[in-house]
C-alpha cells in the first residue's frame, strides 16, 4: 500500500484562508454501477480499484453447487458512500467491509454495498463476500455461452466478456486489473485449474484442494477455475516459464502433437513481440461440445476441444495482446483479435505456409457484400459484433497494411514497443496510432481511418 505523503504548509490563522487554500472535501457519493463501456454499460463499477482477489471455492461436481468466499483488497478512487460489485445469480450469505458488516442488496447483476462508514478517497479497504449456489453461464449478445459452463465431469470456465460475475464478485471490466490467489476444492479425482503459478495440492476426506497464484495484473474476464478429469503435464521451459497442461483424456491423443509445440511457439512469439509477460504458461484442453470456442485465459488458455496449431498460436499471442496489454473499451477489441489473428498469418509465413500477403489478397478478393466488410473492426457497433469476422480478419488486414506502409523493420519494432510500453496495462487505438507514427516518422491517420474505421470494403488494397 502506498505511503501517505506528508506536506508542510505555512498558513495564516484565518479558518477562511485555510478553507480557501485547501478547498472543501468532496462529500461521499455512490460509485457508478458501470465502468462506462458503451457496449456493456453495467460491466465494471466506479469509485474504487481492486488490487487483489483472494478466491476460496468449493465445487461439488455431482450437485453442481459452488460455495465461495471472495476477499477483495481495493482502494477508493473517490470519497465513497456506496459501491457496486458485479455478481450474477448466486446467493450472498455475508458481506463485510473491513471488520464491519455492511448493508447490501441485489439489483440484477449488481451487488450494491453500503459500508457502515464512508470510505475516503485513496483509502485501502477489504471486502469479504460469502456466497453459494449453482453457477450458470450468461448468454452473450451473439448467442454464445460465457462464464461458468457445466460439463459432464466439471465446468468449463471462460469469462469473455461478461462471465466472471457468474462465479465471483468482481469489478468486471478490463480497465480494472488485479492479482489473484485461488484455493479451489473439488472431489478427489477431479482437477481444478486456475491462472498463474501452481502452488500445490492436498487431499483429505475425499476432496482435493488446488492452489494457484496469478501475480501479474489480470482482468476479471481472463480468470478461470476450470474443473474436470484431466491428465496433467508439468515442466519448465528453457526460458524458465512454468508450464502446466491439463487435458481431458478423451482429447489427449489429438492434443498431444499440438501442445508439444507450445514451448517453440512461445519462443517464436517472444522474438517477435518481446519477452513473454508472465511466469507461467500452459493449456486447459476440455471436452465441452456446447461451448464452441477457445479463450485466452491468462497464462493458460482454455480450449473446448483439442486445438489445431493455428488456434494455439492465436491464443498464445493473446498473452501479449489482450492479456498483458488489455482493453480500455470493448469497442477496441480489434487490438486483441486483429493482433492474434495476424500472429497466425506471421507464423504460417515463417513456417512454410502462405505469406501474409497471400492471405490478405485472398480476403480482399471477397466481394463487397461479404460479411468481412459488414462493419469496421474499430467500431463493431454493438456487443453482438465484437467477435465477428471483421474484428479478426479485417483487423489483421489493417496490421498488414501498416506493415507494408512502414516496412518490416519498423513494423516489428512497433509490435515490440506496443507490448513493452503497455505491459501489465492498457491500450487504445489512438495510442497505437501515435506509437506507429512515432516509430515510423509517417502520418498514418489515413491508413488507420480506412482500414480500422471505414464502413464497407476499402476501394484499394
Amino acid at each position: 500500500m502506498p505511503q501517505a505523503v506528508r506536506r508542510t504548509f505555512v498558513l495564516g490563522t484565518s479558518p477562511v484562508a485555510l478553507v480557501a487554500l485547501l478547498g472543501a472535501a468532496a462529500p461521499p457519493s455512490a460509485g457508478s454501477s458501470g465502468a462506462g463501456d458503451p457496449y456493456f454499460p453495467l460491466a465494471g463499477n466506479g469509485g474504487y480499484h481492486v488490487g487483489h482477489y483472494d478466491l476460496t471455492l468449493r465445487y461439488d461436481t455431482d450437485s453442481r453447487r459452488l460455495d465461495g468466499k471472495a476477499v477483495l483488497h481495493a482502494r477508493a478512487t473517490q470519497n465513497l458512500s456506496r459501491f457496486d460489485l458485479d455478481l450474477n445469480g448466486l446467493k450472498v450469505t455475508g458481506l463485510t467491509v473491513g471488520r464491519d458488516k455492511a448493508d447490501f442488496r441485489r439489483d440484477g447483476q449488481e451487488l450494491v454495498v453500503t459500508p457502515r462508514k464512508a470510505l475516503k478517497k485513496g483509502q485501502w479497504f477489504r471486502v469479504t463476500v460469502t456466497y453459494h449456489g449453482k453457477p450458470a453461464p450468461v448468454t452473450d449478445p451473439d448467442g454464445s455461452l460465457d462464464g461458468w459452463i457445466p460439463t459432464d465431469d466439471g465446468a468449463f470456465v471462460a469469462g469473455e466478456p461478461q462471465g466472471a460475475m457468474t462465479w465471483f464478485p468482481a469489478n468486471n471490466h478490463p480497465k480494472d486489473k488485479a492479482s489473484y490467489d485461488f484455493e479451489i476444492t473439488v472431489p478427489k479425482g477431479r482437477t481444478a485449474v486456475a491462472n498463474g503459478v501452481f502452488r500445490g495440492q492436498t487431499t483429505s476426506h475425499g476432496r482435493t484442494t488446488y492452489r494457484w497464484r496469478q501475480s501479474e495484473p489480470m482482468a476479471a474476464y481472463l480468470a478461470t477455475a476450470t474443473v474436470g478429469k484431466f491428465k496433467v503435464e508439468r515442466y519448465t521451459t528453457r526460458d524458465g516459464i512454468q508450464v502446466y497442461n491439463a487435458v481431458d483424456p478423451r482429447e489427449a491423443d489429438a492434443a498431444a502433437p499440438v501442445l508439444k509445440k507450445l514451448p517453440s511457439v512461445l519462443a517464436w512469439e517472444s522474438k517477435l513481440f518481446g519477452p513473454y509477460p508472465f511466469k507461467a504458461a500452459g493449456a486447459i484442453v476440455d471436452r465441452a461440445p456446447n461451448v464452441g470456442y477457445a479463450l485466452e485465459t491468462q497464462t493458460r488458455p482454455v480450449y473446448d476441444q483439442a486445438p489445431d496449431l493455428s488456434t494455439l498460436v492465436h491464443e498464445s499471442a493473446h498473452q501479449w495482446f489482450g492479456d498483458s496489454v488489455s482493453l480500455t473499451s470493448w469497442k477496441d477489441i480489434w487490438l486483441n483479435e486483429g493482433f492474434a489473428t495476424y500472429a497466425e498469418w506471421l507464423y504460417a509465413e515463417q513456417h512454410g505456409g502462405d505469406s501474409a500477403q497471400t492471405t490478405f489478397d485472398e480476403l480482399y478478393a471477397e466481394p463487397a457484400s461479404d460479411g468481412l466488410w459488414e462493419f469496421p473492426p474499430g467500431d463493431p457497433g454493438s456487443g453482438a459484433n465484437i467477435f465477428g469476422t471483421p474484428v479478426y480478419a479485417r483487423g489483421a488486414m489493417a496490421l498488414h497494411q501498416l506493415r507494408k506502409a512502414v516496412g518490416d523493420r519498423v513494423f516489428f519494432r512497433i509490435l515490440r514497443a506496443w507490448a513493452g510500453e503497455h505491459r501489465d496495462g492498457h491500450g487504445t487505438t489512438a495510442q497505437l496510432v501515435r506509437l506507429a507514427e512515432r516509430e515510423s516518422g509517417k502520418d498514418l491517420d489515413a491508413l488507420f481511418r480506412t482500414w480500422v474505421y471505414q464502413q464497407g470494403k476499402p476501394t484499394a488494397p
